[in-house]
């Protein structure tokens, strides 16, 4: 049965190891958050998300020469109008952002994998198992607890030993090799849309907290709360601190840096492709599925929520996103489907 726990949804409340790895995730992105440059200057080069100005959407979906026009915008209900948001100026919100299947295609964690391998830390027979646990995330869309727990128990055997610093180091590398290109555009244009409204956004993922710092730092975002693996004098132990940060680990880690933070949940923002992060979307009074899987999709709907999907370029029935995102968003869906077709090619 438990090849099939994909389908069936895990309602699985906190405890004291996901509320510990949830605080410890946000301790995390706190300091390494005031440790970069002051979150609200202009973010890098390669991560700025135009308001106004189309993307190039040529170089956006892997192709040389020639511009793509952006999708047409589907028809929204003349009785669901979007209200301005984000709000410009309020700094008791903020926005949250899942990172596997929302921010990027793929898992950032057999990305990270690939590098390592690459880079001969493992073996080609565990290089194949990280290979067969990525093309069933990409199969089956969803987030399945129990490969997912069997990659992170891969990485944690491979880091152990090594310095904290050398595996920073070797992530950046493999940001630029392996994850740059697969960013979806309309996601990273939401994302700067609340940057540009003067609001930190925060990377929310199960992937290691110091590979999710890296690629919050590229795309301009503020900082990431991750899966914190232990380190004794800057080298890693093999052990985690509490658990995954994962399903209700998430909404933990939201809860306390909101905490930290002095935030107003009801006027943050969270995104997620995933119905296992329903806890974490549940937490805030803007929920936005994104890519959503099949029982994301279903919550969504049953519950209001507002829906963007960017692997068909196309709107869902009931659809909204931050006005502050309209062009990039529309852009960035457009490129992301180019991109596949000529992938599948």
């Amino acid at each position: 049965m438990a090849a099939l726990g994909w389908l069936t949804p895990r309602r699985r409340s906190a405890t004291a190891r996901s509320v510990l790895a949830g605080e410890a995730s946000a301790e995390a992105a706190r300091k390494s958050a005031q440790a970069e440059a002051p979150p609200h200057t202009a973010p890098p080069q390669d991560a700025a998300v135009p308001e106004t100005a189309p993307l190039d959407l040529a170089s956006a979906a892997g192709g040389a020469g020639r511009p793509v026009r952006p999708a047409e915008p589907a028809e929204v209900p003349e009785d669901s109008p979007e209200p301005e948001f984000p709000v410009p100026g309020d700094d008791l919100a903020a926005a949250f952002f899942d990172l596997d299947n929302t921010v990027m295609q793929g898992a950032a964690i057999f990305h990270f994998g690939r590098g390592l391998y690459k880079r001969e830390f493992f073996r080609r027979r565990e290089l194949a198992r990280f290979a067969w646990q990525q093309a069933w995330f990409r199969l089956a869309g969803v987030e399945d607890p129990e490969h997912m727990q069997d990659a992170r128990d891969s990485a944690l055997s491979i880091v152990k030993g090594h310095k904290v610093s050398e595996l920073m180091s070797i992530g950046e590398e493999i940001y630029d090799e392996y994850m740059a290109e697969r960013i979806w555009p309309g996601t990273r244009a939401l994302a700067q849309a609340h940057l540009d409204a003067g609001q930190k956004v925060w990377l929310v993922t199960a992937a290691p907290v110091e590979t999710a710092t890296i690629i919050a730092r590229r795309l301009g975002l503020t900082g990431a709360l991750g899966t914190v693996a232990e380190s004794v004098d800057g080298i890693y132990t093999g052990r985690l601190v509490g658990e995954p940060l994962h399903g209700p680990a998430k909404a933990e880690a939201v809860r306390a840096l909101a905490a930290a933070e002095d935030l107003d949940l009801e006027r943050c923002a969270a995104y997620s492709d995933s119905h296992n992060d329903i806890p974490m979307l549940s937490l805030v009074g803007h929920p936005y599925a994104i890519n959503p899987d099949t029982k994301l999709r279903k919550h969504a709907r049953a519950n209001d929520w507002r829906l963007r999907d960017y692997r068909t370029g196309r709107k869902a029935v009931k659809v909204g996103v931050p006005a502050a995102a309209g062009v990039g968003a529309l852009a960035g869906g457009a490129a992301a489907a180019i991109a596949l077709h000529r992938r599948r090619k």
